[in-house]
C-alpha cells in the first residue's frame, strides 16, 4: 500500500514524541490544516459535547485551567493552561483543596479571564436544569450532590477569593481530577454575560422563525463564529459544511502551531475519507469500515474510546424488575453480529469499562477485570435464556416499549436487537425512533423499557463508568437500587489506598453486570490518518484531537 494511505497510528506515535521538538526538524509555521471529520456540532456550548467533532473545535476556541501536551515517550503530559500553577491542601475531614493561581489570560474581545468565569462555568455545568450529559464529571467536588438534590448551583463548593484565584474543594483524593476534569472541554472557562446576549438573541430568532410558519432550532451556541472565547484561535465561516480556525490576536503567548485550522465536516465518514485521499485534507477522522478492515491484517491498531454501547433496562418498570428477565435479553445477543453492523470500529464488550482506562499500576483496567459477560448468542447461551425468561416475572403478553435515537447506525442495530429477541425468546417489542433532545427527556423521565445507547466515561477512571447507577445519582436512568452497590461506591469514593480502590472498582463492575440492570454491546475505537510529514498532532483519550501543535516535518 502507497505510504499516503498508511494508518495514522504510526505516524502519530511520531508526532506525539516530535511535536515539543518543533522547529528541530524544519518546522514550516504559518501552515494551514485541513482538517476532514464527521458531521458538525448542532451547538457549541461546552457541557453539551458530545461528539470528537464539537469537542476537538472546542478545545482549540477554549482554554481551560490546565491543557495536555504530547511527551517524548508518546504519552501526554500536563501543563498549564490559564492556571500558571496550582497549591493543593489535604483538610483535617478528608476534603482536598485545590487553589489554582490563574495567569493575566484574555478573552477574544479583550477583556481579562477571571476566576470568576470558571465559578461560573462549573456551577452551570453542575446545576441539574442545564441536564448537561456531563455533569457527573463534578461528581468528586464537594456539594455536587447537593446541587444535583436541591438545584441549588452555590451550594458546589468551587470560589474566587479575587480575580486570578480559583478555589476548589473535593471530597477526598481523585487522581484523576487534574487530568481529566481540568482538561476537559465541559470544564472551559464561561462569559455569563457573552452567554445571556446570545442566549436572548437566539430566543428572538427562533421567534421569528416561528412567525413564519418555521421550527426554532437555534440556542446560544449554535454559531462558534459569534462566541467570545479565551484560546487559540477564533473561529470564521468558510464555504458551506467548513469552519475556519484563525489564530487569537488576544490569545496571551501566541500560536506555535498552524496559523489556520479548516474543519471540513461530511455526514458520513466515506465522504470525509474521499476528501482526504483527493488529496484536499490532511487528515481525517474517523476512517470508513472499509479502510479499517483493508488495515486489519497489517500492522496497525486502532485505540479504544472512553464509550460503552449500552442496553439500559428500566427496572422500576413492569418488565425488567427482576435480573432473570433482564439476563435473559442480554445472553440472547450476538455481540459480533452487532459490531459487524458498525461503521465505525468495534468489538463485542466483556464488561462495561472499555479498554483504555488505567488502574493504579498503569495497566489496562478491561483487561485485567477479564471477560464479565461470557458467551452469548450461542444454542447454549440461548436455551438459558429462555429459562431465565421462564423463571422471571416478565409478562409473556408485554410490549415492552425500545427507545433509541434515530441514526442510521442505531436502527441497523435497533433492527438486529428486534429480531433476535423476536426469533430467540418469542417476545414482541415496539421500537421508538427518537431524536437526541426526545431520548435524553424519555431516559430522564423513565419513560421506556429498553433502551439503546452510548455510555459515555468523563474521565478515564472505571468509576466514572460505574457512578452512574448509585441508587442515589441522577444519573441512575434505570433505577438501579442496590444496598451492596452503593456501599461499595462509598467505600471507593473515601478510599485513601489505591489498590484497594481498584479492587472495589472490579467488585463494583462485576456486581453491576450480575444484576444486569445495564447491558454492554460494543466497545467502539477510534481511527485516523495524517499525510506524512506531519507531526504534533495529539489524540486525546476521551476521542477529540488536538492541532494547536501540529507541524511540518522534513524527512
Amino acid at each position: 500500500m502507497k505510504s499516503s494511505r498508511r494508518m495514522a497510528t504510526l505516524a502519530l506515535c511520531l508526532a506525539l514524541m516530535l511535536g515539543i521538538l518543533a522547529g528541530c526538524g524544519g518546522e514550516a509555521p504559518g501552515i494551514s490544516l485541513r482538517v476532514s471529520m464527521g458531521p458538525e456540532a448542532d451547538s457549541y456550548d461546552p457541557i453539551r459535547a458530545e461528539t470528537p467533532e464539537a469537542e476537538t473545535v472546542l478545545v482549540h476556541l477554549y482554554e481551560n485551567l490546565l491543557r495536555l501536551t504530547p511527551d517524548p515517550s508518546g504519552g501526554t503530559a500536563l501543563a498549564p493552561g490559564v492556571a500558571k500553577k496550582y497549591d493543593v491542601e489535604e483538610n483535617y475531614d478528608g476534603t482536598v483543596t485545590y487553589t489554582f493561581r490563574l495567569r493575566a489570560a484574555k478573552w477574544s474581545d479583550g477583556q481579562a479571564v477571571t476566576a470568576g468565569d470558571f465559578v461560573y462555568a462549573w456551577q452551570r455545568l453542575a446545576d441539574p436544569v442545564t441536564a448537561s450529559p456531563s455533569a457527573s464529571l463534578l461528581s468528586a467536588v464537594a456539594g455536587y450532590d447537593e446541587v444535583r438534590s436541591s438545584g441549588d448551583a452555590s451550594k458546589l463548593q468551587v470560589s474566587a477569593p479575587d480575580d486570578s484565584t480559583f478555589v476548589v474543594t473535593l471530597l477526598g483524593k481523585c487522581d484523576w481530577f487534574l487530568e481529566d476534569v481540568c482538561t476537559d472541554s465541559a470544564t472551559m472557562p464561561l462569559r455569563q454575560d457573552n452567554l445571556q446576549r446570545l442566549k436572548e438573541a437566539a430566543i428572538q430568532a427562533n421567534l421569528q422563525t416561528e412567525e413564519q410558519g418555521g421550527t426554532g432550532t437555534l440556542n446560544w451556541a449554535s454559531d462558534p463564529t459569534k462566541l467570545v472565547t479565551n484560546g487559540p484561535y477564533t473561529a470564521s465561516r468558510g464555504e458551506e459544511g467548513e469552519l475556519i480556525l484563525t489564530a487569537s490576536e488576544t490569545y496571551v503567548g501566541g500560536v506555535s502551531g498552524p496559523e489556520e485550522l479548516r474543519f471540513l465536516f461530511h455526514e458520513t465518514a466515506e465522504e470525509a475519507w474521499e476528501t482526504y485521499e483527493a488529496g484536499e485534507a490532511d487528515f481525517v477522522s474517523p476512517l470508513p469500515r472499509a479502510e479499517t478492515e483493508i488495515r486489519a491484517e497489517e500492522d496497525w491498531a486502532s485505540v479504544s474510546l472512553l464509550c460503552t454501547t449500552v442496553l439500559l433496562f428500566n427496572t422500576q418498570g413492569e418488565n425488567f424488575n427482576d435480573a432473570e428477565s433482564r439476563k435473559a435479553f442480554s445472553l440472547a445477543i450476538d455481540r459480533q453480529a452487532l459490531s459487524d453492523l458498525t461503521e465505525e470500529v468495534s468489538r463485542p464488550a466483556d464488561g462495561l469499562v472499555p479498554y483504555g482506562v488505567p488502574d493504579e499500576n498503569g495497566e489496562d483496567f478491561r483487561a485485567r477485570g477479564g471477560d464479565l459477560l461470557g458467551e452469548s448468542g450461542t444454542e447454549e447461551a440461548l436455551a438459558q435464556a429462555r429459562t431465565l425468561l421462564e423463571e422471571s416475572s416478565y409478562a409473556s403478553a408485554s410490549v415492552p416499549r425500545f427507545v433509541y435515537e434515530d441514526t442510521a447506525e442505531n436502527a441497523l442495530l435497533a433492527d438486529a436487537l428486534w429480531r433476535t429477541w423476536m426469533k430467540a425468546l418469542r417476545v414482541r417489542l415496539e421500537r421508538i425512533p427518537l431524536s437526541a433532545d426526545e431520548l435524553r427527556e424519555t431516559l430522564a423521565a423513565g419513560d421506556y423499557d429498553l433502551a439503546l445507547t452510548d455510555l459515555r466515561g468523563d474521565a478515564r477512571d472505571a468509576e466514572s463508568f460505574l457512578a452512574p447507577w448509585r441508587g442515589d445519582s441522577s444519573g441512575n436512568l434505570v433505577g438501579y437500587e442496590n444496598g451492596a452497590y452503593d456501599t461499595l461506591l462509598k467505600v471507593i469514593r473515601s478510599a485513601s489506598d489505591e489498590k484497594a480502590r481498584q479492587g472495589c472498582l472490579h467488585d463494583a463492575e462485576a456486581l453491576l453486570l450480575d444484576d444486569c440492570p445495564v447491558a454492554p454491546l460494543l466497545f467502539t475505537a477510534s481511527a485516523w490518518e495524517a499525510r506524512d510529514g506531519l507531526a504534533g498532532i495529539l489524540r486525546d483519550g476521551r476521542g477529540f484531537f488536538s492541532f494547536a501543535g501540529a507541524a511540518e516535518v522534513s524527512g
